[in-house]
């Protein structure tokens, strides 16, 4: 028993020794081969890429957007009305002085007021205050000072602003030119001052342009004529200087430039407004010289107002071929000659003013129209009619005058229209009653409330 033992105790010894000896030569050629593939000298594959880096964190996801404020626009402008409403000391009709309004209830500046116009801007379609009418308001500051800057030019959406016969004073701001869909300006019949505002120039979408009944005063300049308008009112202000040159590069319609202190001629270049112009008043001023023929060209125009000026010599015969005129208004000047019977023959004449000049003829057409009180000839030297100057006052005037000539006389007589446009004879029917012809839109600027 002892003898087994002992053998199965060597045999157990020696397998143990035989393991660890594989387990020593198989870890040396492990390590050889490891060795020869790291120096380069042999392994059957090359070595395994390292692992990529891992991505970075994905950023966090931003915050759902926040809905878009339908009325940021009109928030935007109530703290600028709530500063002008504090300037305002007078608002005998409760235009904006009493008006409550709040950042919280935007609404109700659109809603519950009639001066303050709301729309849809064009670009978000938000709304928005897109006018403003003061008109009639008789607005006034402490002091008699209510200006306009920091109100005007910080409504930044309007299109219009429409103010008239209020007390704004001081000067136009210039800041509106950057104001991008305005559209119309109206300060007529206030307090404003100095030189002509060039800031109007800049205004570019701008296309009504009423300044009248202001205190401004000096020239006007020549871009005035350039801008795209169909309006002009300048009249009832202290302009004075000779009438730019450039007078007819304008594309308007309606041309006030009565009641000032505007010199000289009339200029030649009138004519090229001849598919525009509408309505041009002259009116009390002290223009001299020559009416122009071009005048002639002026195929659309219905009012035609040169009266209370120094102008002088005779009507050119072009003026016949304005065939579309209405009114046609030359009293208070010394024009002179014969009264052209083609104008009495145009057909839509229905108010023709010749008084106080020094005309000493009219024909058979003319005297028609005098007889139905459309042609009124008063205080003239046509000595066979009633009313007229006298010998003495006729006499005196032709002998300071007998020299006189208007500088270009050959162009007296162009007709610058054909013969087949001819109005003709008033015809049979004289003696029937006309219709009176609506008064043109012009002469409601003479009136300082009225437009």
């Amino acid at each position: 028993m002892g003898t087994i033992s002992l053998s199965a105790s060597f045999l157990l010894s020696n397998l143990l020794l035989l393991l660890c000896l594989h387990n020593e030569v198989a870890f040396g050629e492990s390590n050889r081969e490891a060795l020869e593939i790291v120096i380069g000298g042999g392994g059957s594959y090359p070595p395994s890429p390292p692992p990529p880096p891992s991505p970075p964190p994905l950023p966090p996801c931003p915050p759902p957007p926040s809905p878009s404020d339908p009325n940021s626009r009109l928030k935007r402008v109530i703290p600028v009305i709530q500063r002008f409403q504090q300037r305002v000391k007078d608002d005998p009709f409760g235009c904006i002085k009493n008006m409550t309004l709040s950042v919280r209830r935007p609404l109700e500046i659109c809603n519950n007021n009639t001066r303050f116009k709301c729309a849809a801007f064009p670009t978000d379609n938000k709304r928005a205050v897109a006018g403003i009418d003061f008109n009639g308001c008789k607005l006034n500051g402490y002091n008699n000072q209510l200006p306009l800057s920091d109100f005007l030019e910080k409504m930044g959406d309007i299109t219009f602003f429409h103010s008239n016969s209020n007390n704004f004073s001081g000067v136009i701001p210039k800041e509106i030119l950057s104001l991008p869909y305005f559209y119309e300006l109206d300060l007529s019949n206030n307090k404003l001052n100095g030189s002509f505002p060039l800031e109007v120039l800049g205004a570019r979408r701008l296309t009504f342009l009423d300044l009248r009944f202001n205190n401004f005063e000096g020239s006007i300049p020549r871009q005035l004529f350039t801008l795209d308008v169909d309006v002009i009112f300048i009249n009832n202000n202290k302009f004075q200087q000779l009438l730019p040159d450039n007078l007819g590069s304008t594309p308007a319609l309606y041309l006030t430039f009565a009641n000032n202190y505007f010199t000289g001629p009339i200029p030649k270049s009138i004519g090229q407004a001849s598919n525009t112009l509408v309505e041009v008043l002259f009116l009390g001023n002290f223009l001299t010289g020559c009416l122009p023929y071009e005048v002639g060209y002026l195929k659309n125009a219905t009012a035609f107002d040169v009266s209370y000026n120094q102008l002088i010599g005779p009507i050119p015969l072009s003026f016949q071929c304005l065939f579309k005129i209405e009114l046609l208004d030359l009293a208070y000047n010394q024009f002179y000659g014969q009264v052209p019977e083609n104008i009495c023959k145009l057909q839509t004449l229905t108010n023709f003013s010749l008084q106080y000049n020094y005309f000493t003829k009219v024909g058979p057409e003319c005297r028609k129209m005098i007889t139905k009180k459309r042609l009124n000839v008063e205080m003239n030297c046509i000595q066979d009619l009633p009313h007229q100057r006298s010998n003495y006052d006729c006499a005196s005037f032709f002998s300071a005058n007998k020299y006189h000539t208007c500088p270009d006389p050959e162009s007296l007589t162009i007709i610058p229209c054909s013969n087949n446009h001819s109005s003709g004879s008033l015809g049979a029917s004289d003696h029937q009653p006309m219709a009176v012809a609506p008064s043109p839109r012009s002469y409601h600027t003479l009136i300082p409330h009225r437009l």
